[in-house]
């Protein structure tokens, strides 16, 4: 037992790196992941008491315990199962298929992530490319909302802006997880996105055992009270119109809900709109072309953002106008029990289009369409009346200032390069008519009874709660 042995130098390093690993994960990553796991609880306990609606259990669960979930939930294994038969492969090559889904799909939620970067870089980013306007009836209409429903906010999906414009007006009352698509999941943006909560999906898969997979996140993240967003356009607009909606995840928050469970769940429709949309011309080039192929550059949007960021430190105003944020009428799912998918994203699509915020910009691109080249007077007087035919409840500027909010729209278009003067009157560029209308397009169905989708449906739906 006391004899030497000689080993060589190469193995005896290989037994105590071996060693070492042994002891780090038996012994001391324990006890450091049971040390900033109650860091982190302290942490969460301390950001709930000022949230509305305090973070739930299930957003804190670990990715790891949240993916043995969702693969060994009975209804992923049924698909598992008859996945495997469908392809004529083991089961436990199906079990792997699966697994590799629900490592793609579930997040890895970090409140430091979200509180303590997320929440910081939305409100600069988002203040120092517009000036924010919110709706009055926002914050009473969200505090009506029982306080144990799920919430899941239905957004018209302008531009990618949308994402941090809502997580920085939620960040006072919960934390948000969005579904974002392939766009994201390059890294090191992937990290990030994963530790906000949000979760990956695949626009295009049509295989049945991935939309298994997905609809059990889903389901469980909602019957957890995870508060959610999501687009039902399924992509970016390209004309300035809301777009029919698309069902998916929609379909799966319905199809998983149990009206005799505890929790309710209430859809809030968030419209969104702008005096600029920072991708207008992508996204009117790409509806020309009739495809989807943005071609943004990643080192483009980072550019544009430091330079944004930048500016703000430096104390010069490089905003592109105004943002506004309103919220419709909720609807309870509990209330519409029966009621098809189909109808409910149309009637959620006519509460955002109801209460749709009115800017100048639209405005003035609604007159100069409608009249042609005009003067800086006549160009005032047929904003207001516009004005006239617009619900005062929707209306983001204010009526005794016209004129202020007309010279600062119509400057902000002349730097987009959508106005120009022409001997002294305003006038649309050429070549920028594209432009011009898919700003109009947004207010379009309030001045246009004949409009599709426009007022004479909206008129249907009641207006929002308090106005």
């Amino acid at each position: 037992m006391t004899q030497t042995v000689q080993l060589p130098l190469w193995l005896f390093i290989l037994i105590m790196l071996f060693a070492a690993v042994t002891a780090l994960s038996h012994f001391l990553l324990p006890s450091v992941r049971w040390f900033f796991r109650r860091r982190l609880e302290r942490a969460v306990t301390q950001i709930n008491k000022r949230l509305t609606r305090p973070i739930e259990p299930f957003k804190l669960a670990r990715r790891y315990d949240m993916i043995q979930r969702l693969i060994y939930d009975p209804e992923v294994s049924r698909e598992i199962a008859a996945y495997a038969k469908t392809e004529g492969i083991p089961e436990n090559v199906a079990f792997q298929k699966a697994k590799s889904y629900a490592r793609e799909i579930v997040p890895s939620f970090s409140a430091f992530a979200y509180f303590g970067f997320g929440i910081g870089v939305s409100k600069a980013l988002a203040r120092s490319v517009y000036s924010i306007k919110t709706s009055d009836q926002n914050e009473p209409t969200f505090n009506a909302i029982p306080a144990d429903a799920t919430v899941i906010f239905v957004m018209n999906h302008r531009s990618n802006m949308d994402y941090l414009l809502v997580t920085y007006l939620a960040a006072r009352t919960s934390a948000l997880s969005y579904a974002v698509g392939e766009w994201a999941r390059v890294w090191p943006l992937s990290l990030l996105i994963r530790s906000m909560g949000a979760y990956f999906i695949r626009r295009k898969s049509r295989g049945a055992l991935y939309r298994k997979v997905l609809a059990r996140y889903v389901q469980l993240a909602t019957a957890g009270g995870v508060n959610q967003a999501i687009f039902p356009e399924g992509g970016l607009s390209l004309t300035g119109v809301l777009q029919p909606p698309k069902l998916g995840l929609l379909s799966y928050v319905v199809d998983g809900f149990d009206p005799e469970a505890e929790r309710d769940v209430v859809f809030v429709p968030v419209a969104i709109n702008y005096d600029r949309v920072l991708e207008d011309r992508v996204l009117i080039a790409a509806h020309k072309r009739g495809d989807r192929r943005f071609g943004a550059r990643i080192s483009v949007v980072v550019g544009f953002i430091l330079r944004k960021l930048w500016g703000r430190l430096r104390g010069a105003d490089t905003r592109f106008g105004s943002a506004a944020v309103a919220f419709g009428e909720p609807l309870s799912l509990r209330a519409v029990q029966g009621m098809k998918v189909d109808a409910l994203s149309l009637d959620l699509m006519r509460r955002i289009e109801v209460a749709m915020p009115v800017l100048g910009v639209p405005l003035i691109a609604t007159a100069l369409l409608e009249k042609g080249p005009l003067s800086a007077v006549d160009l005032e007087a047929e904003v207001a009346k516009l004005i006239t035919r617009v619900p005062a409840k929707n209306l983001a500027l204010q009526k005794d200032a016209v004129p202020e909010d007309v010279a600062s729209a119509c400057q902000h278009m002349e730097l987009h390069g959508t106005i120009e003067k022409q001997d002294g009157r305003w006038a649309i560029q050429v070549g920028q008519e594209s432009v011009a209308q898919f700003y109009a397009n947004s207010i379009a169905h309030f001045l246009s009874d004949a409009a599709p989708g426009g007022a004479a449906g909206a008129k249907e739906i009641s207006a929002p709660a308090g106005s």
